[in-house]
């Protein structure tokens, strides 16, 4: 069996005793873990953060913690030269306990708590994206009471359609994020927060929505975030030293979808505010970007096992797995497509058919894969993997039907160790009071 290369972490191979990634099996992974399972290539991690570090040389970049995180991501991304954008008190106790640094870490959110404001200036969070002026007076308040001005961005909605699922763009206009441009609500946040006394405005940001396949989006978006960098020079007379594009670059999830790599784009993004910032008179800024999806989608695959196999004649055969919507919502929430194939030996294995691989869970609506193709004597027991599944699969894990969530497993070199354990039936009810 071959693997589409693009779709699978990079040190994925298929062979007569099945797929192998970091030189483990996928079956040991399976015997020693148990299934479902995310199998998470640690080498193809590492390195897509090392592309990404050095396509933005001399720029920032975070990863977006939302996709995947973890204490031993956390200290990889260090290691490898990232930052690390948390939105939740969670994701920063993450960071926190990983070694972090607060200088390398971005805090963003629609409707941060003052708890949470509280805990990222007192850990020295390099920068606060502010998302509304309520946020506005507390920030600062929060600041003035540890004698600090804290760093901030404004985020702008810069009426830019990101041509992605209406659930995951967010750069249009009407919409919970950050302040508008085409309203004027984000030149009234500027002039606010030039004039809180705890508060240091030192850029803007902008984040279009995720998975982005169209990289021409950036363009209008760099072009009118530009702008209003020069019209707060000329109004104010403050020169924004960073500019913020955020994430959303995307993956590939089907054979004939092919992003643009990181590698290919980042001249191109960094070259177009370059030449726009010289057309309207204002100096180069420090950019940032927020890659999530782009660094750990690719670099994951969940694991199952077959459990049930339901042949109607003259209608679908149906796969059943012991995992699907509580280990990945996609499906459901953005009518995601995925790819399987079989995770054990294949030799010999006779022609495929086409089936759906759906999940355990009481809802229709629980597919993992609608039309796979898959061998004809796929049996009970077997073992299936589905790639791309590194973002937001963990990050959304629930316990629908009281199922416990899967552990993630890092390959690498041979060796495969925990990076979060599995839940047990007993962690699922450890909240319930009697």
């Amino acid at each position: 069996m071959q693997l589409p290369h693009h779709l699978w972490p990079a040190t994925s191979v298929s062979g007569a005793h099945g797929v192998r990634i970091g030189d483990v099996l996928l079956s040991d992974i399976a015997e020693e873990f148990g299934t479902p399972a995310f199998v998470l290539d640690e080498e193809d991690f590492r390195s897509r953060c090392r592309t990404w570090r050095d396509a933005f040389a001399g720029h920032d970049v975070f990863y977006a913690g939302k996709a995947f995180l973890c204490h031993q991501v956390a200290q990889w991304l260090t290691e490898e030269g990232l930052g690390l954008d948390v939105c939740s008190a969670g994701e920063l106790r993450i960071a926190r306990r990983a070694g972090v640094p607060g200088s390398s870490l971005i805090f963003h959110g629609n409707n941060k708590s003052t708890d949470e404001l509280a805990e990222a200036v007192a850990y020295g969070v390099s920068l606060v994206v502010l998302d509304s002026e309520d946020e506005m007076s507390r920030l600062s308040a929060v600041a003035r009471s540890h004698a600090v001005r804290q760093q901030v961005l404004i985020r702008v909605t810069p009426g830019v359609e990101a041509r992605t699922h209406a659930s995951i763009t967010t750069g249009t206009d009407d919409q919970k994020f950050g302040f508008s441009l085409s309203t004027g609500s984000a030149h009234s946040a500027i002039s606010r927060v030039l004039n809180e006394p705890g508060l240091e405005l030192v850029g803007l940001h902008s984040h279009l929505g995720s998975q982005i396949l169209c990289p021409d989006v950036f363009e209008p978006a760099i072009d009118r975030l530009v702008e209003l960098m020069a019209d707060t020079a000329r109004t104010h007379g403050t020169v924004l030293p960073r500019l913020d594009l955020g994430g959303g670059l995307g993956i590939a999830y089907l054979p004939d979808e092919h992003p643009l790599d990181v590698r290919d784009l980042a001249p191109v993004l960094i070259d177009r505010v370059r030449k726009t910032c010289g057309a309207v008179g204002v100096p180069m800024p420090r950019l940032a970007v927020e890659p999530g999806r782009a660094i750990a989608g690719p670099t994951t695959v969940t694991l199952y096992t077959v459990g049930t196999i339901k042949r109607q004649p003259g209608l679908r055969t149906w796969v059943s797995v012991d995992g699907g919507l509580s280990d990945n919502m996609r499906p459901a929430l953005y009518d995601a497509s995925y790819t399987v194939a079989p995770a054990g030996p294949t030799t010999g294995r006779p022609a495929l058919e086409t089936v759906t691989v759906c999940g355990r869970h009481c809802e229709s609506g629980d597919i993992v894969v609608d039309s796979a193709r898959l061998p004809a004597d796929l049996a009970v027991g077997d073992l299936l993997a589905v790639p791309a599944s590194g973002a937001y699969h963990r990050s959304m894990a629930n316990n629908y039907n009281c199922q416990p969530r899967p552990p993630v497993v890092a390959v690498r070199k041979g060796t495969a160790r925990l990076l979060v354990r599995a839940e047990t039936i007993d962690d699922v009810l450890r909240l319930d009071v009697e």
